[in-house]
């Protein structure tokens, strides 16, 4: 499985893979949160910056099998990165739009590969309750970067514009 960066999803992405006994590559723009999302169980870690094939560089990393699984959160600008890094029939699961809500899909591509691309938005109750039982069942702890009042939204805002945050940003009513 590859997990994009080091926000809120992907960092309950890479929590919840590696509680199923899945192996992660992760990428980031930052050693240090390479780092940290190693000492959280990614087993490869990648610095898309100092990198710019990193798909091809997450594909050599599963030995030339590709990932099952891509989170893809930063969009169209991403895709044909995420597909270099596709195995044979994986799947790529839109769930961010960083990169911008419109662009191209290398569509030869993605054939090729025989992969899927599924868009999410939201999953259902019964997605929602299987979730926490399993976050319950084994204790996973929420990474929690910072927590603002609803009085600083504004600065909550700004702070993940930013692109500083590691994890999860709150706003406590």
């Amino acid at each position: 499985m590859l997990v994009q960066g080091s926000g809120g999803v992907s960092v309950v992405a890479l929590q919840m893979a590696r509680m199923m006994g899945c192996r992660v590559i992760a990428t980031s723009s930052s050693d240090a949160k390479l780092e940290r999302l190693g000492a959280l169980g990614a087993e490869h870690l990648i610095n898309y910056k100092t990198h710019a094939n990193w798909g091809e560089q997450a594909f050599e990393l599963t030995g030339g099998a590709g990932v099952d699984l891509v989170v893809e959160v930063g969009g169209p600008g991403n895709l044909p990165q995420s597909i270099s890094a596709l195995a044979v029939d994986g799947c790529i699961s839109l769930i961010g739009v960083l990169t911008g809500w419109a662009g191209e899909v290398p569509t030869a591509a993605l054939m090729t590969k025989n992969g899927r691309l599924s868009g999410i938005t939201v999953g259902s109750q019964a997605d929602q309750a299987n979730m926490i039982a399993a976050v319950e069942a084994h204790d996973m702890q929420p990474v929690i970067d910072k927590t603002y009042p609803l009085a600083e939204l504004t600065d909550a805002f700004r702070y993940q514009e930013s692109q500083q945050h590691f994890g999860k940003i709150c706003v406590s009513l």
